[in-house]
């Protein structure tokens, strides 16, 4: 097959943010179909543009892992507000999809929501195209972004159930990375399509759980501490404001570091934020490509992973405490729900409640004081993710999928 994915976070090993679509593509492609990607010229996680090999925004492209990359121009500045974001969003639909007509002889589009415009492009090029459309699901947008308050317009809002709906009908699959998206999904589209789980998972061969990261901890200043690390976006629903109050609570334990590491709207109020609270014991540190996050976890004794105390987020699988379990390091998990339920069975973290930095301080405390049980609840979790989540065996429920799509 000749398969087009329309992604405007579309991110190499090479780039900051997740490469659950690159791993994918790569195995795709070396199961012998041609891939196309049309991803934007701006590194989705920081906002700023990507260091491009030459010719790459035509239709020449670049050639990365037997994938053909497509560059579409972008707005750059979706870090500033919610209305730069949609003129973000709305330029890449623009521009991706003149790119995606001059694309030739597809069988599949693939499209991933969020931002969900970019589905509408993708749902397009597949009719004039004469191509199955499959409709990826990873995260509930607009239902996050209305419970976390970002989206408030009632006229907004009612367009944005309408695109979702109208998305959900008309594929030939919808793809969801989370077993808590099914229900919505079904509930949502009133309509006989069928949804497939793809969960989200890590590549073991990526990460070394034996490494301490000590060049990164060097880098950094992080000798001899206890180095509780959260990597991922500083964005409204990462509600990182908790940890900076757990942060405090932690002040007196000389021993503990929280990292920071990520970029993301948020990141500047929060290290404004920890400078007015003196917090010493808190460190920010840029995003780094994913080919380096394997340095950065290890020189980690602790993960967190955090999402507000909201009743939506329940249903979601973060892209992180997948590498985090990958990564061999006990996770202080923020988060209640489907996420919880995979902690807890493979028995590799400490739940605190969302939105409570005393619980957050207290399981990061209680693994900083007992390192044993903690390099074993790291250890289970590795385990757990290769017997259960490791990206080659979710990549072959992917190749069987898009087989059966083309069949039919």
């Amino acid at each position: 097959m000749h398969i087009l994915i329309i992604h405007q976070a579309f991110a190499s090993l090479d780039e900051p943010g997740g490469t659950r679509h690159y791993e994918f593509a790569r195995l795709l492609a070396a199961r012998g179909h041609k891939v196309t990607v049309i991803a934007s010229s701006i590194s989705f996680i920081t906002g700023t543009p990507l260091r491009l090999p030459p010719n790459s925004g035509n239709l020449g492209g670049e050639q990365e892992g037997g994938i053909h990359i497509l560059r579409a121009r972008a707005y750059a500045a979706h870090h500033k507000s919610f209305f730069h974001r949609l003129i973000s969003f709305f330029s890449f639909m623009i521009s991706s999809f003149w790119i995606g007509l001059g694309v030739k002889d597809v069988d599949l589009v693939w499209g991933t929501s969020p931002p969900i415009f970019q589905g509408a492009t993708a749902w397009l090029l597949a009719r004039l195209k004469g191509a199955k459309f499959l409709f990826e699901v990873r995260d509930l947008w607009p239902k996050f972004a209305i419970a976390v308050g970002v989206l408030k317009n009632p006229l907004l809002i009612r367009m944005s159930e309408w695109l979702e709906r109208f998305l959900y009908r008309r594929a030939d699959r919808v793809m969801v990375n989370s077993p808590g998206f099914i229900a919505h999904v079904e509930t949502v589209s009133r309509s006989a399509v069928r949804v497939e789980l793809i969960p989200n998972g890590a590549d073991p061969s990526m990460f070394d759980p034996s490494s301490v990261g000590a060049d990164f901890r060097r880098a950094h200043h992080l000798e001899d501490k206890f180095v509780a690390l959260y990597a991922g976006a500083h964005g409204m629903s990462n509600d990182l404001d908790v940890v900076l109050e757990a942060a405090k609570l932690l002040a007196n334990e000389k021993k503990i570091q929280i990292v920071l590491l990520g970029d993301g709207k948020e990141k500047a109020a929060l290290q404004a934020r920890a400078e007015q609270m003196q917090l010493s014991n808190v460190s920010f540190i840029p995003s780094v490509p994913k080919s380096e996050m394997s340095q950065a976890l290890a020189a980690a004794e602790a993960c967190i992973a955090i999402l507000k105390p909201l009743e939506a987020y329940k249903t979601t699988y973060p892209n992180k405490v997948f590498d985090y379990m990958a990564a061999g390091r006990p996770i202080v998990l923020a988060i209640d729900g489907v996420i919880r339920a995979v902690v807890d069975a493979a028995q590799c973290g400490l739940f605190a409640a969302p939105g409570d930095p005393s619980a957050m301080a207290d399981a990061i405390c209680q693994l900083a004081n007992d390192p044993q049980n903690s390099r074993r609840m790291g250890l289970q979790g590795r385990k757990y993710l290769e017997e259960n989540f490791s990206r080659e065996a979710i990549g072959e429920k992917l190749v069987n999928l898009l087989d059966e799509m083309n069949r039919s």
